[in-house]
């Protein structure tokens, strides 16, 4: 392959860094709005180095945070919308039981953010869902509304679309230097493009991104173990892909959360991951760490003993993915405090998939100083002191 050459088109409206879902989706909206959009990757696509691949995540509207509540309608929506463009399926309806103590704060505003009233204890939750056993005292919120999205599938879908209209991807393509003006200049490995409009979505690698701009922000990027685990009968209907999402909620057995999945990926064995893992670099994602005992999996084995009795308590597939985590785990939707034209999505922390496309159209009206369509207060990067300290 000959050496890449400097592309004729070098000026755009708006340069999106990180083309993972959030990333995406951002280009999406820019470019229905019909802006002159470059949408740059580091890695050829598709890849499985960052936070966004794999075939499934969970989307529901079950949040003990009424700011994340409150955007799952207009979610579901255009998730809904993005199936009607492409003509293709990208969630299945599954249902979610939220697993917890009754009275417990975090379950109580799940239970008032779907704005129904359907909570199971132990029995009902087995005659329901033979699969899942509550212990005694413990019960289940039931999001009917919740389920899977077909992650790798929507994010093809998603980058189709901004190609549709009119928008640029290039992928293989790092990022060497961003310098900030009145108009944005960016080295890749293949170019320099300019912009009057950056938007950062780089995922792990944005703290250091940020950092050339003189911001540190408190991101730390973790490597999560994604987990498989076998159907002790194979085929059983009260664990298979009938069976529904769940996650926990403060339940002393799973510190920091346990989420599942039916079986969709692999046919016979359910995802079943610890909501929290090791912290990386991402440019060593792929090197296991050097501690070869993974405590996350005892946590795991030890939970599905007592909570999913049908399956084996061994991992029969392990692959990995990336969170990037802010210290309260709400994520960063901002300007730049010092560059008002560089705006930046980061912190995901493991729950911003599905909300991608409101994340998107959100980055969108920031980059284009259009009013917020959804309460910003909770995302500033202010919330965070000190992080203009970084040498410029």
């Amino acid at each position: 392959m000959a050496a890449p050459s400097q592309p004729q088109k070098s000026t755009y409206d708006v340069i999106v860094i990180g083309a993972g879902i959030q990333g995406s989706f951002t280009a999406y909206h820019l470019a229905q709005r019909h802006k002159d959009t470059l949408l740059l990757e580091q890695f050829l696509l598709p890849h499985s180095r960052g936070s966004s691949h794999g075939q499934s995540r969970i989307i529901r509207s079950a949040y003990p945070q009424e700011y994340y509540s409150r955007m799952m309608p207009d979610s579901f929506r255009l998730w809904q919308q993005l199936e009607a463009e492409t003509g293709t399926t990208l969630y299945r309806q599954t249902g979610l039981v939220v697993l917890g103590l009754p009275g417990e704060p975090e379950l109580e505003a799940c239970r008032r953010s779907l704005g129904v009233d359907e909570v199971l204890d132990a029995a009902a939750l087995a005659q329901r869902f033979p699969g899942f056993r509550l212990q005694a005292g413990q019960v289940a919120v039931l999001d009917s509304t919740a389920g899977v999205l077909f992650a790798d599938r929507a994010l093809r879908a998603v980058q189709e679309v901004f190609r549709r209209h009119g928008g640029t991807l290039r992928d293989g393509e790092k990022v060497l230097r961003i310098e900030p003006g009145a108009t944005v200049t960016v080295t890749t490995t293949a170019g320099v493009y300019k912009a009057p409009r950056l938007i950062i979505t780089a995922g792990a690698w944005t703290g250091a991104f940020v950092e050339q701009l003189g911001l540190r922000l408190p991101l730390q990027p973790l490597r999560i173990n994604v987990c498989y685990w076998r159907e002790k009968q194979p085929g059983s209907a009260s664990l298979g892909s009938v069976s529904p999402c769940f996650l926990t909620l403060g339940l002393s057995q799973a510190p920091h959360g346990i989420y599942g999945l039916p079986s969709i990926e692999y046919p016979g064995l359910m995802k079943v991951c610890h909501h929290h893992g090791s912290p990386t670099d991402p440019e060593k994602r792929d090197q296991a760490p050097s501690s070869a005992p993974h405590p996350d999996i005892a946590v795991l084995s030890s939970f599905i003993s007592s909570y999913l009795p049908g399956l084996e308590t061994q991992p029969a597939v392990m692959e990995t993915c990336l969170y990037t985590n802010t210290p309260d785990e709400d994520f960063i939707l901002d300007r730049h405090p010092k560059f008002s034209n560089i705006v930046i999505g980061a912190g995901f922390s493991g729950h911003g998939f599905k909300l991608a496309p409101v994340v998107g159209k959100l980055l969108c009206e920031l980059s284009l100083g259009e009013e917020p369509s959804h309460n910003m207060a909770h995302f500033a990067i202010t919330r965070f002191p000190g992080v203009l300290g970084a040498a410029q």
